[in-house]
């Protein structure tokens, strides 16, 4: 063997006295109750002494596996994202996994989905905030087959998934504004057809019809400051406005307070804002914003556990991650109201 070629399997194989097979089961660790252990410590001390290091290349196309996940979310510019990848790839590098990321398609189910061989790129897919459309027809068949958990879209089937607690958080917030004295209630609504919104706005009506005297208004909007200044200030310029704008996004908070800005209001004391998911924005405004904390890093996390352990062939049970409250200076008890 010529001094600078790289040594292969096969010279570990001939100068160990064994077969191909058995270096690959060896040094690959599965040789327990297949090879003596003498003749796993003969192939790993030739291993050794030929300088040989397994081609994890090689290794993974002998296997079919890629050892890539495709992490899918709805846009790269929203802050929640971030750390949604941070928590998955920390897992994945941890087990020998790459993460790339792509928003999913605007078209849903149809074409080809995410990639055009997705078995010939990826291993498996972390598909975050899917819309109602990727769940009608054949299921999921925008992933041609390939292995999924959905992050933070609902139960479906038996795909396994990874949720937040949402309608808990915003049963949490809602609770606060009413234990303040807040009656009249404004939602500043995520106009987008995904689970997580719908289970906030069910979980808001719940609490409010509790409430004696409770109304509620609403408006929808994109995810977007602009188009949330314009639903908040359609909602404050109601003869019977509400004393609170409750807000299905951070995002959308900062829009709600233009609108209270525009029309002269101060927060809290003469309107309250709330907001939802706790991203670098909420200390940012001012008064600072009382929202629900989702431990984002943690979804990405245990998504991603879950895909590896779908991989190795174990069903995950569904998981369910709890929001928790953040009371800060946006809410305070309702001035009296006309």
């Amino acid at each position: 063997m010529p001094a600078t070629s790289r040594p292969t399997s096969k010279d570990v194989a001939q100068e160990a006295g064994v077969s191909q097979s058995t270096v690959s089961l060896v040094m690959g660790g599965k040789w327990t109750g297949r090879v003596s252990p003498a003749t796993a410590r003969s192939v790993h001390e030739a291993a050794e002494r030929l300088g040989y290091r397994p081609n994890p290349a090689a290794r993974n196309l002998r296997l079919g596996r890629t050892r890539t996940v495709l992490l899918m979310v709805p846009t790269l510019t929203a802050p929640f994202f971030g750390p949604v990848y941070t928590g998955a790839a920390r897992v994945a590098t941890s087990h020998g996994f790459g993460v790339v990321v792509s928003t999913w398609p605007d078209d849903g189910t149809s074409g080809e989905g995410p990639f055009a061989a997705p078995h010939d790129t990826i291993d498996g897919i972390l598909a975050s905030s899917l819309e109602a459309a990727w769940f009608e027809g054949e299921p999921l068949a925008g992933f041609a087959g390939t292995p999924a958990v959905l992050l933070d879209s609902g139960p479906y089937g038996d795909v396994p998934t990874v949720d937040f607690g949402v309608a808990d958080g915003m049963r949490a917030v809602a609770r606060h504004l009413a234990a303040l004295g807040h009656r009249r209630f404004g939602h500043v609504a995520a106009g987008v057809d995904q689970y997580t919104f719908h289970a906030r706005a069910q979980a808001l009506e719940e609490v409010v019809r509790d409430v004696p005297g409770g109304a509620l208004l609403r408006e929808e909007c994109e995810i977007d400051v602009g188009s949330a200044k314009e639903a908040a200030s359609r909602l404050l310029a109601r003869p019977d406005r509400p004393s609170v704008l409750v807000c299905d996004d951070d995002l959308v908070a900062a829009g709600a307070y233009k609108a209270a800005r525009a029309r002269g209001l101060a927060i809290p004391d003469e309107l309250s804002v709330t907001g939802f998911d706790d991203v670098l924005l909420a200390t940012a405004l001012e008064p600072e914003l009382t929202t629900v904390r989702l431990p984002a890093e943690e979804l990405g996390a245990r998504g991603m556990t879950a895909l590896l352990e779908l991989l190795g062939g174990t069903r995950p049970a569904p998981c369910s991650l709890p929001g928790r409250l953040i009371v800060r200076g946006s809410t305070a008890p309702p001035p009296h109201l006309p």
